[in-house]
């Protein structure tokens, strides 16, 4: 097992005392691509998603930055081990790179390229289906999910 990090150590403490009283944990790591750019924090995260499920935990990564994500030799890991991935808008080298690691033809590239806020593509699985959200602006779920911050809840 990979060298552990204090971060790392309290949510996985998070998780296992859930686990105890049945309660999922779900949890957000955002800008994950620089999680895998060390070697120990990528051995790390890799165990994380892998053992996560079967604690009653739900891993879950964001990113921008999709060709950092895609340089670590352990995203394999991290897709094999992925039931849903939701993919917006991604530029033209990026879109190159995730048709090939995860089997997107032409025409469902085609729900990535130059799309509009929250469009794009969800992956169940083996499932992949076009995705269109466009949320009423003036509802509480939208202010909480923007990721615009002049638009967010509680915003000044």
């Amino acid at each position: 097992m990979a060298q552990r990090s204090l971060p790392y150590d309290q949510v996985w403490g998070r998780v296992t005392a859930n686990r105890a009283v049945k309660k999922t944990t779900w949890f957000y790591q955002d800008e994950f691509h620089l999680l895998l750019k060390e070697e120990q924090t990528a051995a790390y995260s890799v165990e994380i998603w892998k053992r996560f499920r079967k604690w009653g935990g739900i891993p879950t990564a964001l990113t921008q930055n999709v060709k950092d994500l895609l340089a670590s030799h352990e995203i394999q890991n991290i897709f094999e081990n992925s039931d849903f991935i939701y993919m917006l808008n991604q530029a033209q080298g990026d879109r190159q790179i995730l048709a090939r690691q995860l089997g997107i033809s032409p025409h469902q590239l085609s729900y990535v390229t130059h799309a509009n806020a929250g469009e794009g593509l969800l992956f169940f699985g083996n499932v992949i289906i076009p995705h269109y959200d466009r949320l009423d602006k003036s509802t509480e779920i939208y202010s909480l999910l923007t990721t615009k911050p002049s638009e967010a809840q509680g915003a000044v």
